[in-house]
C-alpha cells in the first residue's frame, strides 16, 4: 500500500470510529447543514428508573437507527411539585398554581377562584363555601381518579382537580430518541390525516425526565365545571402517566447558550433540541421561524423554539423523524 492510499484508507476509518461515539463527538456536518446529536449526559440520572441505553428502532420513515432507551421516573428531581388548588379564596397566589386561558397565564389563587363565574360568565360556577371561603377540591386518590376522568360525574361538578405526587406510587415510562436527528420530507404532525401525520402526542422530554405533554384538554375540563390547575412549572399528575407539563415555565434545567441564544431545555421526540421561547438579546419571540416552531443555525443546527406558555403548547409539528 502506498503513502496516499494508507493515508486515505486511515482517513475513512478514523471518521467511521469518531461516528460511534455518540457522546464525545455530537456534530455532524453535511454539506447542506449541522446537525447536533442527541447527548444522553444532558438528562439528569435522578429522573432515570435505569441509565440510558443504545438500542435499534425503527423510524416513521421505515429506516432502523440507533436510538436512546430512556426509562424515567416520571417525576421531576430539578423543582417542586404543585401546589395546585388553593385551600380557600382568601389564599394568595403561593398556594395554588396556574390556568391557561386565551393565550395568558392566570394565578390559582383565591381570588381567582372565587371570582370564575365572572371570568367565564358562568353563574353555574361556584367551588367554594360562601359560608367558609373554602375551596372544593380533591383530597384523596380517589377523588382524584374520579373527577379527573373526560366524563366526570355530576358529584363532582365545581371541584378544583389536584393529583398528589404521593399518590402515583412507583410509575416509569420509557421513551426512544434517535442519536442523530433525521430530517423528514415534510413536518409531522400531531395526529390528523395524511399519510405523513400522526406523530407521537407528546412533543418531547426535558432533561429531567418528564414530558412536554400535548395541550391539556382545558374545554373538557371546564364543560364539566372543574378546574385542574397547572403548578408554577406548568406541570399536573396524571395518576397513569404521572408529572407532565403542559407550559415551559422555566423552572426545569436548562443549559445556556455561550453565544447568548435561548437556553435549551430538552429534546423533541425527534431528537432535534427544544430551547426557551423568547431571544434574551431582544426580550421578544425569535422571527423566523418556521411551521414547526423551528429555525436553523450553524451553531445548533435545527431546532426548536417552545411556544409561549400560555397558548397551552410547545411545539406544532415535528421537523424530524421518531420512532414509532
Amino acid at each position: 500500500m502506498n503513502k496516499l492510499s494508507f493515508f486515505l484508507f486511515s482517513t475513512v476509518l478514523l471518521t467511521l470510529v469518531n461516528a460511534c461515539t455518540k457522546d464525545s463527538e455530537d456534530t455532524t456536518t453535511s454539506s447542506e447543514a449541522v446537525v447536533i446529536n442527541v447527548k444522553s449526559s444532558n438528562f439528569l440520572s435522578a429522573g432515570l428508573s435505569e441509565p440510558i441505553t443504545i438500542v435499534s428502532k425503527t423510524l416513521s420513515n421505515g429506516k432502523t437507527v440507533d436510538c436512546y432507551k430512556i426509562v424515567v421516573t416520571s417525576l421531576a428531581t430539578d423543582h417542586e411539585m404543585g401546589p395546585w388548588c388553593p385551600g380557600n379564596i382568601s389564599d394568595d397566589a403561593s398556594k395554588g398554581g396556574i390556568w391557561l386561558e386565551g393565550g395568558e397565564v392566570y394565578d390559582v389563587d383565591g381570588a381567582f377562584v372565587k371570582n370564575m363565574s365572572t371570568f367565564y360568565k358562568d353563574s353555574q360556577w361556584m367551588m367554594y363555601n360562601a359560608t367558609t371561603g373554602a375551596i372544593t377540591k380533591t383530597s384523596t386518590k380517589e377523588e382524584c381518579a374520579n373527577a379527573a376522568i373526560p366524563d366526570v360525574g355530576v358529584a363532582y361538578k365545581n371541584y378544583c382537580v389536584q393529583c398528589l405526587p404521593s399518590y402515583l406510587g412507583t410509575i416509569s415510562n420509557t421513551y426512544y430518541l434517535p442519536v442523530t436527528p433525521i430530517a423528514a420530507s415534510s413536518a409531522i404532525s400531531f395526529g390528523g390525516p395524511g399519510p405523513n401525520s400522526s406523530g407521537p402526542s407528546s412533543r418531547g422530554i426535558a432533561f429531567n425526565g418528564v414530558v412536554f405533554d400535548a395541550p391539556a384538554p382545558t374545554s373538557n375540563i371546564l364543560a364539566a365545571y372543574t378546574l385542574a390547575p397547572f403548578d408554577d412549572a406548568g406541570g399536573h399528575i396524571n395518576l397513569n402517566a404521572g408529572y407532565h407539563y403542559h407550559a415551559a415555565m422555566g423552572k426545569t434545567t436548562q443549559i445556556a447558550q455561550a453565544d447568548g441564544h435561548a437556553a435549551m431545555i430538552g429534546y423533541a421526540f425527534d431528537g432535534y433540541g427544544m430551547y426557551q421561547h423568547l431571544d434574551p438579546s431582544t426580550g421578544k419571540t425569535y422571527t423566523d421561524l418556521d411551521t414547526s416552531l423551528g429555525h436553523y443555525d450553524s451553531t445548533r443546527g435545527y431546532h426548536y423554539h417552545v411556544d409561549y406558555a400560555g397558548k397551552n403548547n410547545f411545539i406544532n409539528s415535528l421537523h424530524g423523524e421518531y420512532v414509532k
